[in-house]
């Protein structure tokens, strides 16, 4: 029988990771690991990410299908001053609405490239947003990020992006963080896959991930035990630890 748990909200995101540059190989994408990071601390569980190309019709195909089935849709790159710079209209286009240029937008550009030759034509597109959407902070560039609805556009730059999130911190609601526990065994996963089946049956809410490694001239997996419930995740754990000693096989609490 499932040990039950008390049941709560699970809040998912998506990330749109758009840029010829990363599905060229050319860039090696950097903003998937920290903004998943950053949502687990916020109790949010990023659920899917999506890499499209600088083009409109991909871009909007892919935002009106993940802001559909998550809480939240977080895009980075293509916020930028350059024409193939088309996240802004492409979401406009998914949500039916215009791009206007946002005033706050414009004067913190204005007082960022004050010293820096002013604004031009191009440090404009910077201040473009779907109408209707409030700006994310970003005190590195000066460009701010864009919240409409549950969309967020963030840059492509990782450091600027961390500074978006920063000012993201404590905005979104979410529920309980998803909390991580690592068993390591010199074992073939093969071996114990009926144990691991069982063990993530057993307890409600719990997920299990295997991941296999060869060291030392023979294979081993660490198992990595995940929940809401610290007291779920401790029982589910111990009983892993037992199952495995009772094989034959020495478990290692914290991973090998």
């Amino acid at each position: 029988m499932a040990v039950m748990t008390q049941t709560t909200r699970i809040w998912t995101a998506a990330l749109i990771v758009v840029g010829d540059e990363i599905l060229s190989g050319r860039t090696q994408d950097k903003n998937i690991a920290q903004i998943a990071s950053w949502l687990g601390v916020q109790g949010i569980r990023l659920r899917e990410v999506r890499v499209v190309p600088d083009d409109q019709d991909a871009i909007v195909e892919a935002v009106n299908a993940l802001r559909a089935r998550n809480d939240y849709l977080f895009t980075t790159g293509g916020i930028g001053p350059t024409h193939d710079d088309i996240t802004v209209d492409a979401v406009a286009a998914a949500l039916g609405v215009p791009v206007v240029v946002h005033p706050r937008a414009r004067a913190i550009l204005e007082a960022y490239y004050a010293t820096r030759g002013g604004v031009n034509a191009a440090r404009l597109r910077m201040a473009r947003v779907p109408q209707g959407a409030d700006l994310i902070e970003n005190r590195v560039s000066g460009a701010p990020g864009i919240r409409i609805g549950n969309v967020y556009l963030m840059a492509g730059v990782p450091a600027i992006t961390a500074q978006m999130l920063d000012g993201l911190t404590g905005q979104l609601e979410g529920g309980l963080p998803l909390l991580a526990r690592t068993i390591g065994c010199w074992v073939a996963e093969s071996e114990i896959a009926d144990i691991l089946r069982e063990a993530e049956a057993r307890f409600v809410g719990v997920q299990i991930g295997s991941y296999p490694f060869f060291r030392e001239g023979r294979v081993g997996a660490n198992f990595v035990i995940r929940s809401t419930d610290a007291d779920v995740l401790a029982q589910c754990a111990r009983a892993l630890t037992e199952a495995l000693d009772e094989i034959g096989r020495e478990p290692v609490d914290g991973g090998i």
